[in-house]
C-alpha cells in the first residue's frame, strides 16, 4: 500500500498520457551494453560523445 501511495502520481500519469518510460528504459540498456562490450569506461566525457553519436 504504502509503495502504490508513493509512485500514485506515476501510476495516474500513464493513464492519463499514456505516457511509459519505455524508451529511456530501452536507450539506457542499449548504453549499458555498449559499456560492457568496451569492458568499462575510462574516458567519460570519449564515453558520451560515443553515445550521442551512436544512439542520437
Amino acid at each position: 500500500m504504502k509503495t502504490l501511495k508513493s509512485k500514485e502520481d506515476e501510476v495516474l500519469y500513464y493513464f492519463v498520457n499514456r505516457a511509459t518510460n519505455a524508451a529511456a528504459e530501452s536507450l539506457n540498456s542499449k548504453m549499458k551494453e555498449f559499456r560492457s562490450e568496451l569492458r568499462g569506461v575510462r574516458d567519460l566525457p570519449f564515453y558520451l560523445f560515443r553515445c550521442s553519436r551512436i544512439f542520437g
